[in-house]
């Protein structure tokens, strides 16, 4: 499956690299047609388009930039075949204004990264009682599993994305959760945010008889790819009942270094015939300062974080031709979509805190969020050709 990316350019490898002559470089033509400056694009090249270089494994897939200059490159299993073998190779670069870039495409070594050059890391954290965290350079989130339904302490059925606020590039998670005061902020962010039964920062359901109807906790965990540029992972749940029917759900996360948006695709099994409309939300807050944009499919929200944490910009973005209508339930601001054929739907959303100053105030939130939704309507355009 196709999926458009905006992400930061990361730094060039450091490694000790012997190419191979084994068959002829490709060049790879990247077009940005858009009058916008377009940092931190992701360009993706498929096994097909890789072929001409013979490389039976694709990590060992190399890109280098016209003063070649090394672009670190991670490949992908986007199928979670049986054997894991990655199905294409990603990389990221800057695009000015209706800019087009060259970048040449060789095999050498199997690629290898340190800690230091991870930009996207997630896991599913069995001890915190199953919960799913994810992060990447900016943001980071978490969803739940089963075993928070039963916890005696404090249970909590919802398959709501949590928000975690940091302001520090680092991989953090994995020290938060150690560490375990990660609601108190300790110089590099904390979980302030409070999702609860909510769909927090785009979580989903189904909306039919004029509500929304929601899963449980997802019930088992897999991870597609971790990093050093994106983790992609897919999350079940079991059937839920959406006005009298029951549906299944699988969902596909992705989020890449740079981004403050994640990729949702949601894979739908209702268990007779009929179109599915995909209910998307963000909680309210009291003061909420939102926009709506139908032409672009962007819900936006500027809004306060608690604890006094300072303010935070949230937002969903959806295909316009698929857009039924922004909505509201008690717990939500909702944008409905029409599921696709196969009862599928696919949407981005997201976050950004002011106090990682990255962006700093609503107006500079709504840009963002605004060249986003036009980069998903016009993405950077790829050829690929032997030299």
């Amino acid at each position: 499956m196709k999926i458009d990316h905006h992400l930061m350019i990361l730094p060039a490898l450091v490694v000790s690299i012997t190419f191979s002559n084994a068959a002829a470089p490709l060049t790879v033509v990247a077009a940005n047609k858009l009058n916008l400056a377009r940092p931190g694009q992701t360009i993706e090249l498929s096994a097909k388009q890789l072929a001409p270089l013979g490389a039976k494994d694709l990590s060992t897939v190399h890109v280098k930039d016209t003063t070649g200059r090394e672009l670190m490159a991670q490949a992908v299993d986007t199928d979670f075949d049986a054997f894991h073998k990655t199905d294409i190779v990603i990389f990221q670069s800057d695009f000015a204004p209706n800019e087009t870039k060259a970048f040449t495409v060789i095999t050498g070594n199997k690629q290898t990264f340190n800690k230091e050059q991870y930009k996207a890391f997630g896991r599913f954290n069995r001890e915190r009682f199953d919960d799913f965290v994810w992060e990447n350079d900016r943001i980071a989130h978490r969803t739940y599993g089963k075993g928070l339904e039963t916890w005696v302490g404090e249970p909590l059925t919802s398959s709501t994305i949590d928000i975690w606020s940091k302001r520090t590039p680092r991989m953090v998670v994995n020290d938060w959760y150690l560490a375990d005061h990660y609601h108190e902020d300790s110089g590099e962010g904390a979980d302030f945010y409070s999702a609860g039964k909510s769909r927090g920062c785009g979580g989903n359901g189904i909306w039919a008889a004029d509500q929304l109807w929601t899963s449980k906790n997802f019930m088992n965990s897999r991870v597609l790819a971790n990093g050093p540029i994106r983790v992609m992972f897919e999350l079940d749940y079991e059937s839920f009942d959406v006005n009298g029917m029951k549906v299944s759900e699988t969902k596909r996360i992705t989020l890449d270094g740079g981004s403050q948006l994640d990729h949702f695709q949601s894979f739908y099994k209702p268990e007779r015939d009929g179109g599915l409309i995909c209910g998307i939300g963000i909680k309210k807050v009291a003061g909420d300062q939102k926009e709506f944009n139908a032409g672009r499919g962007t819900l936006t929200i500027w809004q306060k974080v608690d604890k006094n944490a300072g303010m935070q910009g949230i937002a969903v973005i959806v295909n316009p031709k698929s857009l039924e209508k922004e909505t509201e339930d008690k717990l939500n601001n909702l944008v409905l979509v029409k599921c696709g054929p196969e009862n599928s739907t696919s949407y981005w959303a997201g976050f950004c805190w002011e106090k990682a100053g990255h962006i700093t105030s609503a107006d500079a939130w709504k840009r963002y969020v605004d060249e986003f939704a036009q980069g998903l309507q016009s993405p950077i355009q790829v050829t690929v050709a032997t030299e």
